[in-house]
């Protein structure tokens, strides 16, 4: 009996037990909207419920979807949880004490961007950092703050947003621009003054469409280029792309329409004024020259462009495969007629994980068709439709073009006579693959093909007036190009408590040629109608030789091994230093291999006892960085060995042969241009970042400048000699200030400010073996003016230095005239008279002024840019001021100021100096992005921009942002492709 009491007492206990059990176990959902700042619903909100106050249970996760909507299942009822709302880019929210019922109601939670840019990724060669980590010169601008505009390259979109990178082009939709950071490193031209460019981790990839890119980060000190060594000297700039997301499916179409005109046009005399101004003069217009019209010839060789843009990408993927896709086509409808630039770019990226997510493939591939219709001679084309005479008319009665027996040229003639087409074909491919070896270990190998294609066609006419008495004149050449890259490395990172430590060490092998093609010619040409498509058609004529060209074959090969280490002691002592050893097959045979180290450290005060208890900064950081980096950009591969060309021919066995004569010496001790930096910088935050910045100093000096020398002919077979010898350095401050002076739920207003300041000077020029005083070069001026140059390179001045004849007014029979070398008077200066200027064509300071300012769904966007401090030798003004020849060529008005005696009124001097500064309101943008209600639609974003809005200058020609590289910056001679101004309609629609 008393074993029956005693199971029934355990069976009752037990159910009670159960019970209690079972009323615990009872469980609810809680449900929710997550909206952003602006009131739209946030999709991929990371949520997590998690017990409070010691309550024993797991933790319950989910993510928001289209909607911002989220539910969480399997909460315990009566028990207290906090929520934690978590999201890239936004500051994490906490709901705290969230009581768990059966009927609770839904939760409405608003999540606030992040204010601090501190914790943003930064990348940096072979890695990325934390912004907060960084102890080198790196500035980072994200996809939604490129400028907006026609742009066929998103390295333009960095106009005035980046501290101490110039960037000048003019309108011409295929023309280069010059990118010039932190001041000219070299006395080499082109693509040696210009950064190192490097896509996803690849330097010889192609350069993506705007619309694909997620960042560009701009490595401007040594200490952040020296890890890519020979080709660091000038900075790098690394260009990522939009990668897909796991369980983010999208589809996406990016599109504008654009409407361009000329901006700015030189004032030159009308017909009516034209001819007052001969009569004033008592002189009479030629019969030939007089069709009573009144012809602007710069509006008939000019239009309105239209141009537009159509990119489609499709994104997304899982947990372990991840892709992105696109396709563009771009055109640009040049303003001058007879040009334009259409490309069509497909783009395509997959990334596969593997072995538990140890293993990640990447496969990159792209290809670029690029058509592109130049003018055959630019400068001849904008100076003849300058000067040719409004008094005469563009065609007869039958259609045939007029022209003159002599200079000018009809400049409608001179485009419609002429073809100029270039196709570009280039194709990339990359394979890669990262390895996790251990947890901190992580193994990388890439590989990469680039291919390219460039076959340029022109053809001259029968009645062209630059190929007169070929009969017709095709022209066409094709060449190729290849590169082949090979980079592997080791990384490893790990954090033991206070200390964080990261090493790297990585071999490449890259190999480049060019050069690989032929060219050939014919003239003599039945017919126009087949133009440049079958030289056969031509059939030559007695002793013609075709064109086959002069470019050779060259094979460039770069080896190298590096090294970096990053160490970080408590979230404020920071250090990094790396070293890259470069062999290059380009340099003489005993300078083949060099060495680039450099080293920097950071100390975040902020994180210091003395001041965090302030809470006065987010971020107080202190950093100095010193390193060398190389310059091999832009090399000719084969400058440092003796090479042979042809030299006239001699007679043998019965015929005339070409003969072969060295043309260049070898130089085996030829090496690199080194660059070293010392750079320290200051960066802050404060107001929660509300308020942040950078301040920094440099030093940049460039030794082993290369240049060409005259050496006796008796001990070289050349009189000429490459070598390295020269140096030259730059110094300058940089401001970055940015700020949000508006926050609110209904308006935000973002500014961003940049300032930079540069001071050039060439050193030296000459070392004990080597001498060099000074070297002028670059012609300027016509009618009379053989052998007046405008620049001189020399030591104590800068790159750009003006020297020129110093004008001193006009006598009493108002001819102009000029200082000569004595201090005298003269109106025939000689070239010994030309002296240095006080104007340089470096610009003292260049900044901009950028800023969003959001309202509800708009949005307003505008920048502020100038440059300040700089000298233009406006030669062209100088050309067009010409009133001795009035009977031939047109004028500019400033002309009819001065008599038609002063013969020497356009002589190219001091006269022509001109200041270059100038404020430019470089594009505004307003949008309007709608709340969307659709499930289909994630987002909708329509705008309208205008480029080029206005500027203000006191510069006289039509535009102060002319070329500032290679050795002749700041010069308007004839030859500038029109600055546009352009009006766009556009829009961004993302769909799931």
């Amino acid at each position: 009996m008393k074993k029956l009491t005693g199971l029934i007492k355990t069976l009752l206990i037990g159910f009670l037990f159960s019970g209690a059990t079972g009323a615990a176990a009872q469980s609810s959902q809680i449900r929710g909207t997550v909206l952003d700042e602006r009131g739209n619903p946030m999709e991929g909100v990371s949520v997590i419920a998690r017990p409070g106050n010691n309550d024993a249970g797991p933790d319950a996760t989910g993510t928001t979807n289209k909607e911002g909507t989220f539910s969480l299942a399997g909460l315990k009822i009566a028990v207290s949880y906090n929520l934690y709302f978590s999201h890239v880019g936004y500051e994490q929210y906490i709901e705290k004490n969230v009581v768990i019922k059966n009927d609770m109601s839904a939760l409405l939670i608003r999540m606030n961007r992040k204010d601090s840019a501190l914790d943003q990724v930064v990348v940096i060669g072979y890695g990325e950092v934390k912004q907060k980590d960084v102890t080198g010169s790196i500035t980072t601008i994200k996809s939604d703050d490129l400028n907006k505009g026609v742009i066929n390259n998103p390295i333009l979109a960095l106009q005035g947003k980046v501290p101490g990178l110039n960037i000048s082009k003019d309108g011409s939709p295929y023309g280069g621009a010059s990118i010039i950071l932190r001041g000219p490193s070299t006395i080499r031209e082109g693509a040696a003054q210009q950064p190192f460019i490097v896509v996803d981790g690849m330097p010889n990839s192609i350069i993506p469409p705007i619309d694909d890119v997620a960042s560009i980060d701009i490595l401007k000190d040594a200490s952040a280029t020296a890890i890519y060594g020979a080709r660091g000297a000038n900075g790098v700039i690394i260009i990522t792309t939009k990668s897909g997301k796991a369980n983010a499916q999208e589809i996406s179409y990016n599109s504008f329409v654009a409407l361009e005109t000329i901006s700015n046009k030189i004032e030159m005399l009308n017909a009516d004024e034209y001819r007052a101004y001969i009569n004033k003069n008592g002189l009479s217009l030629s019969p030939d020259d007089e069709h009573h019209v009144n012809t602007n010839w710069m509006n008939e060789i000019t239009r309105n462009g239209i141009s537009y843009r159509n990119n489609v990408s499709l994104s997304g993927g899982s947990n372990r495969t991840q892709y992105n896709s696109s396709i563009e086509h771009f055109k640009n409808e040049g303003i001058i007629k007879g040009t334009s630039l259409e490309r069509l770019t497909i783009r395509g990226r997959l990334q596969q994980s593997a072995l538990n997510n140890k293993l990640k493939i990447l496969i990159n591939v792209g290809a670029v068709l690029t058509n592109i219709q130049a003018l055959i001679d630019q400068r001849s084309i904008l100076w003849n439709a300058l000067v040719f005479q409004p008094t005469r008319k563009v065609q007869d009665e039958n259609g045939n073009y007029l022209e003159r027996i002599n200079d000018p040229l009809n400049p409608v003639a001179l485009i419609m006579q002429h073809k100029n087409d270039t196709k570009i074909r280039e194709l990339f491919g990359n394979f890669g693959l990262e390895y996790k070896v251990l947890p901190d270990l992580k193994y990388v190998i890439n590989t990469s093909l680039n291919s390219t294609q460039n076959t340029n066609s022109v053809y001259y006419s029968k009645l062209s007036r630059l190929k007169q008495g070929s009969n017709g004149e095709a022209d066409r050449s094709t060449y190729e190009s290849g590169s082949k890259l090979l980079e592997t490395y080791l990384s490893y990172d790990k954090k033991i408590g206070a200390h964080s430590i990261g090493l790297l060490a990585g071999y490449s092998w890259q190999e480049d040629q060019s050069g690989d093609g032929f060219q050939s010619s014919n003239i003599n040409f039945i017919t126009d109608g087949v133009g440049y498509y079958n030289l056969g058609l031509g059939s030559g004529a007695t002793g013609y030789v075709p064109s086959y060209g002069t470019t050779a074959m060259t094979t460039l090969r770069q080896i190298s091994g590096y090294a970096r280490v990053k160490y970080e002691y408590a979230n404020k002592y920071l250090f990094q230093a790396t070293v890259r050893r470069d062999g290059s097959s380009a340099f003489g045979k005993n300078n083949r291999w060099g060495t680039f180290p450099s080293a920097s450290i950071g100390w975040r005060l902020n994180e210091e006892k003395f001041l965090k208890h302030l809470s006065l900064f987010d971020d107080l950081k202190l950093r100095i960085g010193y390193g060398i980096s190389g310059n091999s950009i832009g090399f000719d591969p084969l400058i440092s060995v003796l090479r042979y060309g042809t030299s006239g021919t001699f007679y043998q066995a019965g015929q005339y042969v070409v003969g072969i004569t060295p043309v260049q010496n070898e130089n085996p001790d030829l090496k690199w241009e080194s660059t070293s930096v010392l750079n320290t910088g200051i960066d802050f935050s404060v107001l929660k970042g509300r308020l942040r910045g950078t301040i920094e100093y440099y030093n940049k000096k460039t030794n082993d400048l290369i240049w060409t020398y005259s050496v006796p002919p008796t001990q070289y077979y050349v009189n000429t000699l490459t070598t390295n010898v020269g140096k030259m350095e730059n110094k300058g401050w940089e401001f970055l200030i940015q700020g949000i002076p508006v926050k609110n739920r209904r308006l935000e207003w973002n500014s961003s400010f940049t300032l930079s300041f540069n001071t050039n000077r060439i050193v030296s020029l000459s070392n004990d073996i080597f001498k060099l005083e000074s070297v002028d070069y670059y012609g300027v001026g016509m009618h009379g003016q053989s052998g007046n140059l405008a620049f001189r390179l020399q030591a104590g001045y800068p790159v750009g230095q003006f020297a020129l004849w110093e004008y001193a007014g006009e006598n009493s029979q108002g001819i102009s005239q000029f200082a000569d070398k004595n201090g005298n008077l003269t109106v025939s200066p000689a070239s010994s008279d030309r002296k240095i200027t006080k104007q340089n064509a470096q610009p003292k300071a260049i900044g901009g002024w950028y800023n969003t300012i959001r309202y509800h769904q708009f949005s307003l966007e505008f920048l502020l840019r100038g440059t300040f401090g700089n000298t233009i030798l406006n030669a062209t003004r100088a050309d067009l001021n010409y009133p001795a020849e009035i009977l031939r060529y047109n004028v500019s008005k400033e002309t009819l100021n001065e008599s038609v005696k002063n013969t020497t009124a356009n002589y190219t001097s001091t006269r022509y100096l001109e200041k270059g500064d100038y404020l430019r309101l470089d594009n505004i943008t307003l949008s309007y992005s709608p709340e969307l209600k659709s499930q289909a639609f994630r987002k909708l974003r329509l705008y309208a921009t205008v480029n080029n809005a206005f500027i203000i200058t006191g510069y006289k020609g039509i535009d102060p942002e002319v070329n500032i590289g290679g050795l002749s910056p700041g010069i308007d001679d004839s030859n500038i492709y029109p600055k546009t101004r352009s009006f766009v309609f556009g829009m961004n629609v993302s769909i799931n």
